[in-house]
């Protein structure tokens, strides 16, 4: 049987809403009574579309025949399963959405894409709505940990959709109506007491995105980075950056867009989408180190291969041992993540054996280099397209520095 025979039908089904969703997926109107039923024949593009019937959405909710007239008309849909559990099903399943749609190319069949490149575009979805959550609250060049119990809040109430057809696409549904709460405190009172409207916050995560686009524009006309500091104030920050290096790197195209849901009370803005291409990430990647700078004390980047991971504790975003694989103020170092989001970055580097660009404050204790407050700023290729000659004098650091188990 094919994938409709295990779809659900659901129960109760506004009609005004049917109708708009029936209208965005192609179908299209043959009139109808106003305020009784609307008739629509199907997409051409569909195999419905090639039967010569039409299909009729009855919108009397009073009528002693609207249950099952409903019920026939879904059944009908529900045979054009393409449109049906892509275009319309979800999207009925919840009473308002803002959809963000993240597309990156892939040169698999339609719909795929290979699977570490899926995993990454993921990744990047949810570090941007995160990033443009945490710059709701305020600004900032690097925010850690800052606001983070909020920026998950928000996401907490995003649904993620099925990917669509074509370049691979991941979708995001954000309640337009909804409340963020302000605070943990505030998660648990009554509803929008102490709490940010979802729609504003999801406006903050384009304004971001939008300031982020802007800046890497004019990184390409200057070879200036000052267009990603002075966009701090706009929502640019090295989080942003990391999300959308993720969505650029190693890609033939990318883009973010948003379609807001205008069958709300609240304004719903025009539509969104912004571009990015391969070449984007190079800058992003600048961007990033440069905005992970602390710039009161001895910040570098080291560029190595994950040798040793420290079991991470609850509480703690994590350490772990990095060796150098170009010239680097240290050989060695224990690296101590500022933000936890980081550490499965390291774990994916050291099970690929990919080398990881990481950047920090540079501590020396004892015998052992510290980078602390150090965050991730990509992984790379593999670890043998970055090894160089090492006939070079060897660190006067013992290899056996690293011992985890050892006292700090």
């Amino acid at each position: 049987m094919g994938e409709k025979s295990s779809m659900r039908l659901p129960r109760k089904v506004d009609p005004g809403k049917l109708v708009g969703l029936m209208e965005e997926a192609g179908w299209q109107p043959l009139g109808g009574r106003r305020g009784v039923y609307k008739r629509f024949s199907p997409p051409l593009s569909t195999e419905a579309g090639r039967s010569s019937s039409s299909l009729v959405i009855p919108l009397d909710e009073d009528s002693p025949e609207y249950t099952d007239l409903m019920h026939s008309a879904l059944q009908q849909l529900s045979e054009d399963s393409e449109s049906w559990v892509r275009l319309i099903y979800p999207r009925l399943l919840i009473d308002a959405s803002d959809q963000f749609k993240f597309r990156r190319e892939s040169s698999a069949p339609s719909g795929f894409i290979d699977w570490r490149s899926g995993e990454r575009l993921i990744e990047s979805a949810r570090r941007t709505l995160l990033a443009g959550a945490k710059f709701y609250l305020n600004p900032d060049r690097h925010y850690v940990n800052r606001n983070g119990r909020f920026a998950g809040r928000y996401l907490d109430q995003v649904l993620m959709g099925q990917t669509s057809p074509g370049s691979y696409i991941v979708t995001a549904y954000a309640p337009p109506e909804a409340g963020v709460s302000l605070s943990s405190a505030d998660a648990f009172s009554l509803p929008h007491v102490g709490s940010a409207p979802a729609r504003d916050v999801s406006l903050a995560v384009v304004k971001a995105v939008e300031a982020t686009a802007e800046a890497i524009d004019h990184y390409k006309t200057s070879g200036s980075l000052s267009g990603f500091e002075d966009g701090v104030s706009r929502g640019i920050s090295y989080e942003m950056a990391q999300a959308l290096l993720g969505l650029t790197e190693h890609s033939d195209g990318a883009d973010v867009s948003v379609e807001w849901d205008s069958g709300v009370d609240v304004f719903a803005p025009p539509p969104v989408r912004i571009e990015f291409s391969g070449a984007d990430a190079a800058p992003l990647a600048k961007a990033a180190v440069s905005l992970a700078e602390d710039k009161s004390s001895r910040t570098v980047t080291i560029i190595g291969r994950v040798h040793l991971l420290a079991k991470k504790q609850a509480g703690s975003p994590g350490v772990f041992g990095v060796e150098a694989l170009a010239p680097s103020p240290a050989r060695k170092v224990r690296v101590r993540l500022a933000d936890e989001e980081d550490y499965h970055e390291a774990i994916r580097a050291h099970e690929e054996d990919l080398a990881i660009q990481v950047s920090g404050n540079l501590e020396k204790e004892g015998n052992l280099s510290w980078l602390y407050n150090a965050t991730v700023i990509r992984t790379m290729g593999h670890v043998d397209d970055y090894r160089q000659d090492k006939r070079r004098r060897i660190s006067d650091v013992d290899s056996r520095q690293l011992d985890f188990f050892s006292g700090e």
